[in-house]
């Protein structure tokens, strides 16, 4: 375990001094990227779980490069880190937990502008697998290349031209979450406790999962609902191979989801699901690193077509259906609070025009009962909701407050 530790240290001190060496010149944009991801997605880092030395040892490392790009800190006490705190259980609701602290890492670019964009990625992980894996055969490191070391990546490398660039008319406020995987725990912690004013906030970009661009170059954009401006603009960008498929939903599984709560048009640039998803076998070898680049750019190209558009507008946006689990039939049309230690699944928020919008459910009730199968957690829920297909009729019961109601559901 030492020998390992020291291992750690000297990986993160070669990383740190080959930036300090080579990242202003800028001569090996791949080479760059290739480390970063590299770095973050290693065996020494244990899959980055939130509340542990991965995460801790990821966190140093985002840090020493938000220093040598010259962001601004913009945690807590003049430094790059905004802690929080959290229950961990490898079942949410488990009373059971322990008590941890997780931490964002933010860097400001401040060039005076009354604006400011939010450009964000998670970089922790799920560890050895004791919560969210699609691997069976006992614990091992999920060391994330794509889930999303790739997003931190290209989040790094944003930073870096933007303070290079001339796009002066917005600020530029650079998150890497943790905690995304246990339910977005740090995105929520920022939009609660913010380290820059909400309401100067003009848009926000998350980039989860783009590390494996395929051959036909498509990427993925969730949130072009949320603004009217996006779906103007993405035709104005030229000269990119990238080819875009578009949805609506402000929503989904990644920390965009806790901004467009706030009324702030988000943006989450993924690349697709594979086979690797949440397995042992996502790791850096895999990662397609000039996609990652072509993505970048795109991003870039984005915000040069926005910078003197001013603040956007905030579009609400209708639950996309494609977004659903696949083993579900149906939806309720709910966000589930996974922060939630008691009994049922607390309400986070409800969706417009869904099954729960029309039968009065709101943000804060706790789902106890769906048909006949009582639920004591969202593992409950989730296999009640599996039962029903479209069209189907049920009862919901819900607690509000000291309240037992029941609602009439079709789906």
């Amino acid at each position: 375990m030492r020998y390992s530790k020291i291992i750690i240290w000297l990986l993160g001190l070669l990383f740190s001094l080959y930036y300090s060496l080579t990242a202003q010149s800028q001569e090996d944009i791949l080479q760059d990227l290739q480390i970063d991801v590299v770095y973050l997605a290693s065996d020494h880092l244990q899959g980055r779980e939130t509340g542990t030395i991965g995460e801790e040892l990821a966190a140093r490392y985002i840090t020493k490069r938000f220093k040598q790009i010259g962001l601004t800190p913009k945690g807590e006490g003049n430094t790059y880190v905004q802690p929080f705190a959290f229950n961990f259980s490898t079942n949410p609701h488990n009373k059971d937990s322990e008590a941890r602290i997780g931490k964002n890492i933010i860097g400001l670019l401040d060039n005076g502008a009354p604006t400011t964009v939010i450009i964000g990625a998670h970089f922790d992980h799920i560890g050895r697998g004791a919560f969210g894996s699609r691997f069976l055969d006992g614990p091992v490191v999920h060391n994330g290349a794509d889930d999303n070391a790739s997003g931190v990546g290209v989040l790094l490398y944003l930073a870096d031209a933007l303070k290079k660039s001339n796009l002066k008319n917005n600020n530029y406020l650079f998150i890497a979450f943790s905690g995304e995987e246990l339910g977005l725990y740090g995105s929520k912690h920022f939009v609660k406790q913010p380290t820059i004013a909400l309401n100067q906030v003009n848009y926000m970009l998350n980039m989860d999962m783009v590390g494996r661009l395929r051959s036909d170059k498509t990427l993925i954009i969730n949130g072009a609902g949320t603004s009217p401006v996006w779906k103007e603009t993405f035709p104005k960008i030229k000269g990119t191979p990238i080819k875009i498929e578009t949805f609506d939903s402000g929503t989904g599984p990644s920390d965009h989801t806790s901004f467009y709560l706030a009324d702030i048009p988000v943006l989450h640039f993924f690349t697709g699901t594979h086979q690797d998803y949440h397995k042992p076998t996502d790791d850096s070898e895999l990662i397609n690193y000039e996609g990652m680049h072509e993505i970048a750019d795109f991003m870039l190209a984005l915000i040069a077509q926005l910078d003197k558009k001013g603040k956007i507008d905030f579009t609400k946006t209708k639950d996309d259906s494609q977004r659903q689990a696949a083993s579900f039939r149906v939806t309720l049309g709910i966000l589930p609070d996974y922060s939630y230690g008691g009994e049922g699944m607390l309400i986070d928020a409800v969706l417009d025009d869904r099954p729960a919008h029309a039968a009065d459910i709101q943000k804060g009730d706790i789902v106890i009962k769906m048909g006949d199968k009582k639920v004591k957690d969202i593992f409950d829920y989730m296999e009640g909701l599996s039962q029903f297909n479209a069209g189907d009729t049920t009862t919901v019961v819900i607690k509000r407050g000291k309240s037992e109601l029941k609602k009439k559901i079709t789906f």
